[in-house]
């Protein structure tokens, strides 16, 4: 990959987003909204799941996590913008924290603890009713100001949310070819072969793991912003299904993928919403199609024969780690 790709990335996410931002209506341009801060929460499981092979089905509560950062520290201590870096370098900190004993899992006894974290998470903001406000939520979430000026209008703040996100893209591009990158491919490929070449497999799924918890909480505290009311149904486990049915419909280990995932879920409900509740049968199905015939999901239409993913590059990663590791 080129160095130059993450820039170009960043441009064209950009520059589509605010074509389309020309285009759509008022209510496709929130649902256009909700789809940019999805595909950053998306490029966070990307890290977990698609890079380290952490089964991660409790996604939702590390973007709840920064979501209800930012409402309690806007509107119990009237912070402004600072709320959004403090909400997620907290979260980072959650993550650090449960991630020590929560990495000694594998496999779907991991699956099922981090189930167990995003069900715990939904427990406690539905019944600590003192500070998250119980099933009602947090009501009055100011508008996100920058330069001393409140991103009011939805153009404005689609513009914001889609900077964030082509920076976001062109991190998360730069991380996929550096050598905490590889290790993770490596790590996912092959703990035993990782250990052996100088990989310390601990701290790279420790450091996947809270890098997918960074990028969820700032998925959430732009949720907050943009909604200016959260509750714990926002956050719930099958939230974390979804995220992770995007990435998988976008084609995990691929940033493309990820944003391409978070775009077509979000926006599928309602292209068919003519079907009416007969749209989650269709979805299922759908889902199965892109599992059976396109293993890479969308990102991987483009790659030359390849309905399969390319295990040459899984190959690669792990030679190319264990070289760098050789002293």
């Amino acid at each position: 990959m080129s160095m130059r790709f993450p820039l170009v990335l960043g441009a064209i996410i950009i520059s589509v987003g605010l074509g389309l931002s020309m285009l759509l209506a008022d209510y496709q341009l929130r649902l256009l909204k909700l789809a940019v801060i999805s595909a950053i929460a998306v490029m966070g499981l990307n890290f977990a799941f698609g890079y380290a092979g952490l089964i991660s089905l409790g996604h939702a509560a590390f973007v709840g996590t920064g979501a209800y950062g930012v409402a309690l520290l806007t509107t119990l201590l009237a912070w402004s913008w600072l709320a959004l870096p403090v909400a997620v370098a907290g979260t980072a900190i959650f993550a650090l924290s449960i991630g020590f004993p929560l990495l000694r899992l594998k496999g779907h006894y991991l699956a099922l603890a981090t189930l167990g974290l995003n069900v715990s998470f939904s427990i406690v903001a539905a019944n600590w009713i003192e500070l998250t406000g119980g099933t009602n939520g947090v009501s009055r979430i100011p508008e996100l100001p920058i330069a001393g000026h409140a991103l009011a209008y939805e153009r404005s703040y689609l513009g914001f949310a889609l900077v964030v996100l082509a920076l976001s893209a062109a991190i998360a591009a730069l991380l996929h070819v550096s050598r905490l990158g590889r290790a993770m491919i490596a790590v996912r490929d092959d703990e035993t072969a990782s250990s052996m070449t100088g990989i310390d497999v601990s701290r790279v799924k420790l450091a996947a793991f809270v890098l997918s918890s960074v990028y969820a909480a700032l998925a959430g505290s732009l949720f907050a912003f943009h909604m200016r009311f959260i509750s714990p149904d926002d956050f719930g486990y099958a939230h974390s299904i979804t995220y992770l049915a995007m990435l998988v419909i976008g084609g995990e280990g691929s940033v493309v993928g990820a944003i391409l995932g978070a775009l077509l879920v979000t926006f599928l409900p309602e292209w068919l919403r003519f079907l009416g509740s007969a749209y989650l049968a269709f979805f299922g199905v759908f889902v199965l199609a892109i599992l059976v015939f396109l293993p890479s999901g969308l990102a991987g239409i483009s790659r030359p024969g390849g309905i399969r993913r390319d295990g040459g590059i899984k190959k690669l990663a792990l030679v190319a780690v264990a070289k760098e590791a050789r002293p």
